[in-house]
């Protein structure tokens, strides 16, 4: 039965490629996926680096359904293999609890921050391409607020939560961590990076000033300059509308500090927004960014990603673009990064800007091939709630994009997964050398390596693919 599904979800992309009956993001072949985890049970909520100093060295982690501890994938030849273990389980990195993020410097430093089990947020390097992790003297000892459990959606409502979502990123001869600290406040800090393995100490963390300076589930981007703009949603819960705000410390590791907030952009998608596709998790507007500091035609160029609902309501979600050349004082009019016709949702994006070319992509959990009639893209016959990954990219700085690429091999159903959090709140993606690599929860099992077997629970797959 597992290779009567394979082969006929194969047979099914080759038919609907050669019959011309998809739109043009499906023209393309699908690229070869690949299973990293191949383990039971659920891994979700991704994150990937891909080496500055060695681009066939890649790094992987997620959640894991039950227990403490980070699942932990690493390839030394480009993601054709993977070796893959537990992480911050009670071993040098403590006990993890879940939203981990990973982030490259030109050093060859991949940099980790997550939650501990008792949600505080931790720091960690690794200087062997992300094989092995060592932790980071952190602001460990500063609680992030009042949390009630780790999952967002079982968040008990008019506390503050602490300790969702921090971000990472680096380079610039910096690394910077932001997440949302004591009474539901935006912090940040960041410390010198001067070489491989050589980082510096965490300046004290600053909470964005402002009386907009709450929410959640944001970004953190660091300049050509050093400066450091940060993004995020509010209110934190509900099906929408709510604000993306945006703030900027112009001298990053300076004395200047971080200004306050901007609103820059308002959106029907809320902190807690259902879809058939995470009915269980919900969604939210996911802002991203990515700078440009490469030196080239748009050096400076700031990034900004969100989705957006259009009606209210309808789980019409698209994934938009917007870019600032003045360090986020403005910034241009909305880009739909997708390329569809339909009224399905797109979600959970990542943006990530190529530093050896200055060329930015996109992925994305894409809905568009589930029409509920039993085809390519549907797994029940309900519309809406099977999904594929999507990815595309920009040569132009942002004002038009690629044909949408297909990535996956088949279609996914976080219902049948059963994971606690669906797909999570957030992917990982990643763009270096040409290369694209989204690492996705995927129970297609397309592959036919899922222990658990189709449409069971989670594993994690990615497919690189060049831009072209």
């Amino acid at each position: 039965m597992r290779w009567f599904v394979v082969s006929l979800s194969f047979f099914l992309i080759v038919f609907v490629v050669l019959s011309g009956t998809t739109n043009q993001a499906s023209a393309a072949v699908v690229p070869k996926n690949v299973n990293i985890s191949k383990r039971r049970g659920d891994e979700a909520e991704t994150s990937v680096a891909v080496s500055h100093t060695n681009p066939l060295q890649l790094t992987a982690v997620s959640n894991l359904n039950s227990g403490a501890g980070l699942f932990h994938g690493w390839s030394t030849d480009g993601g054709r293999t993977w070796k893959k273990n537990v992480i911050a389980d009670g071993d040098n990195l403590g006990f993890a609890c879940c939203d981990a993020q990973l982030a490259a410097d030109d050093f060859g430093n991949i940099f980790l921050t997550y939650l501990s089990s008792n949600i505080l947020v931790e720091m960690a390097v690794s200087t062997d391409g992300g094989a092995t992790f060592q932790p980071l003297p952190f602001l460990a000892s500063q609680p992030l607020g009042v949390l009630t459990s780790p999952w967002r959606s079982l968040a008990v409502p008019g506390k503050a939560v602490g300790g969702d979502q921090p971000s990472i990123a680096a380079g610039a001869g910096e690394v910077w961590v932001s997440w949302t600290g004591s009474g539901g406040k935006i912090q940040a800090t960041g410390a010198p990076v001067t070489g491989l393995g050589q980082v510096g100490a965490f300046i004290p963390a600053q909470t964005i000033p402002g009386a907009s300076s709450s929410g959640d589930y944001g970004d953190t981007a660091i300049g050509p300059n050093g400066q450091v703009f940060v993004v995020y949603q509010n209110p934190t819960g509900g099906q929408g509308p709510a604000n993306i705000y945006g703030a900027l410390d112009p001298d990053g590791l300076g004395p200047k500090g971080f200004g306050a907030a901007q609103l820059l952009q308002t959106t029907n998608v809320g902190g807690f927004d259902y879809i058939p596709a995470q009915s269980g998790r919900s969604v939210d507007a996911e802002a991203g960014l990515a700078w440009d500091r490469t030196g080239g035609a748009h050096n400076g160029r700031l990034y900004f990603i969100y989705v957006s609902e259009q009606p209210q309501e309808s789980n019409d979600m698209d994934i938009q673009m917007r870019y600032s050349d003045d360090n986020g004082v403005t910034f241009s009019p909305s880009v739909r990064v997708n390329d569809d016709t339909t009224t399905s949702s797109q979600f959970n994006p990542k943006v990530s800007l190529d530093p050896t070319t200055g060329l930015v992509a996109v992925g994305w959990y894409d809905c568009r091939n589930d029409k509920g009639d039993h085809g390519f893209g549907d797994t029940n016959g309900i519309p809406n709630d099977d999904v594929m990954i999507y990815a595309t990219f920009t040569r132009d700085g942002g004002n038009t994009f690629a044909p949408n690429r297909l990535l996956s091999a088949g279609a996914s159903n976080a219902a049948d997964a059963g994971s606690l959090v669906d797909y999570g709140d957030y992917s990982g993606f990643n763009f270096y050398g040409g290369k694209m690599y989204f690492v996705a929860a995927d129970n297609s099992n397309s592959t036919g390596n899922n222990p658990d077997g189709t449409l069971s629970t989670f594993d994690l797959y990615v497919a690189p693919v060049s831009a072209h």
